[in-house]
């Protein structure tokens, strides 16, 4: 796509890549938009299965490039409260078309997510963290409160008084303290390999399921009420038995698998 922000495809599996290494990935204005371009892009292509979201270097990002928000902010922060893209705007579809996006998408946290940084992490349905990577809703630092879809993420990863903990200190959390909050979903010493590998796995899996799966999760976290979420659940897997290559795979999957056994 662009030197800041690198989008390849192979296989199914897609990695989009924050490539402004010598800024630590520090989010600017330009990559904002290339970042929203590649959601576009994604949420069209046929036979996507899964995605992996990484920065190059020694971190994730930084968050917001302060220099780029002095020069360039009073424009385009100047209506925040216009929505243009559905419920969210600009900054906010950052984050959120990640977890709206069909496949599952895997972030690769290395080195630092701060800030913006945390919250385009927070988009994604899974977190892949360094045991000594340092994470933080930073905002309250830097005089601001988070305003890329980071409280509607969080609230549905940690506790109410953990949720305030971070948004009103600003404190760092190691990756390993960051498991125990909520903030990673597991560890690894090589996230980037960690993430291919698990994209890999998703991606040898029925992608019907996995994309039914996702909607799932993704209806549950709005506050359904366990009748609608078994109603959901009906028809989604009605759909995917009344689906003729589903039921071919799934006729497949149980010819190749031996026999089970009980005493």
């Amino acid at each position: 796509m662009s030197d800041r922000v690198e989008l390849v495809v192979a296989d199914g599996v897609a990695e989009v890549r924050l490539n402004r290494q010598e800024k630590l990935n520090a989010l600017d204005f330009g990559t904002f938009d290339l970042l929203i371009e590649a959601g576009q892009a994604l949420a069209a292509m046929p036979g996507l299965r899964a995605v992996v979201l990484s920065g190059n270097g020694r971190s994730f990002s930084v968050g917001i490039d302060l220099d780029a928000l002095a020069n360039e902010g009073a424009s385009a922060l100047s209506n925040l409260a216009a929505r243009t893209h559905g419920d969210a705007n600009l900054f906010q579809q950052v984050a959120l078309q990640w977890r709206v996006l069909p496949v599952p998408v895997i972030a690769a946290i290395q080195g630092h997510a701060l800030g913006g940084g945390m919250q385009l992490a927070l988009g994604a349905d899974i977190r892949i963290a360094a045991p000594d990577a340092r994470l933080s809703i930073r905002e309250v630092v830097w005089g601001l409160v988070p305003d890329m879809a980071g409280t509607v993420l969080l609230r549905q990863l940690v506790r109410s008084d953990v949720l305030r903990d971070l948004l009103f200190s600003g404190r760092i959390v190691t990756g390993e303290e960051a498991l125990e909050l909520g903030l990673a979903t597991r560890l690894a010493a090589d996230p980037l390999a960690a993430a291919r590998q698990l994209a890999r796995e998703i991606a040898a899996s029925s992608p019907d399921a996995v994309r039914a799966a996702k909607r799932l999760v993704n209806a549950g976290g709005a506050g359904a009420s366990d009748r609608d979420m078994l109603l959901a659940e009906a028809a989604e897997q009605q759909a995917l038995l009344a689906s003729a290559n589903h039921r071919e795979a799934l006729q497949a999957h149980a010819e190749k698998r031996p026999p089970v056994y009980c005493d």
